[in-house]
């Protein structure tokens, strides 16, 4: 069973095998944690995804992780929430499966993930949090042996400390 740690801070200086990067489809760089990481990586992250030709949302790509502590940073563009109705919580599982199934193929064992489409995405904070333990709670791990959830704020933070609590 993979170990589940939740942290508040800043992912981009988090030295573990991989981040995940909660992107958008273009793989180009964005606002919120996907502009942070493009900044603290430096160009060749750009330059990297360039090639990728973008990513389906629920899908996930992995590159360097450059100038980051972390080896690679496995970047899926989460689900936009409209109403719950329209698959965005399969495309949301889909996202930490996929990242996961990635670490695994490239040999991680330390994976850390932010808050996937609870930003401007708007995912409500709770759901998104249950699906993300749930699915990494679930997962067949052969090498991945920790998961910490890198929330930005103290509230979300509190959030996946209950919801973990309550799915141990």
């Amino acid at each position: 069973m993979i170990e589940i740690e939740v942290i508040q801070g800043d992912i981009t200086k988090l030295a573990v095998d991989a981040i995940v990067n909660a992107a958008n489809c273009s793989l180009l760089g964005g606002g919120g944690v996907d502009g942070a990481i493009h900044r603290a990586a430096g160009p060749e992250l750009l330059r990297a995804c360039i090639p990728l030709n973008g990513c389906e949302t629920g899908k996930a790509k992995i590159t360097p992780g450059f100038r980051l502590s972390a080896k690679f940073v496995i970047h899926t563009p989460g689900p936009v929430y409209r109403d719950g109705q329209h698959g965005e919580p399969a495309l949301l599982e889909s996202c930490y499966k996929s990242c996961l199934d990635l670490a695994e193929e490239s040999g991680c064992e330390t994976v850390a993930f932010p808050a996937i489409s609870c930003g401007v995405y708007g995912y409500p904070w709770e759901a998104a949090t249950e699906i993300a333990v749930k699915t990494v709670r679930d997962f067949p791990a052969q090498k991945v042996r920790k998961v910490i959830f890198c929330c930005f704020s103290a509230d979300m933070a509190r959030i996946y400390r209950e919801v973990t609590a309550k799915a141990s």
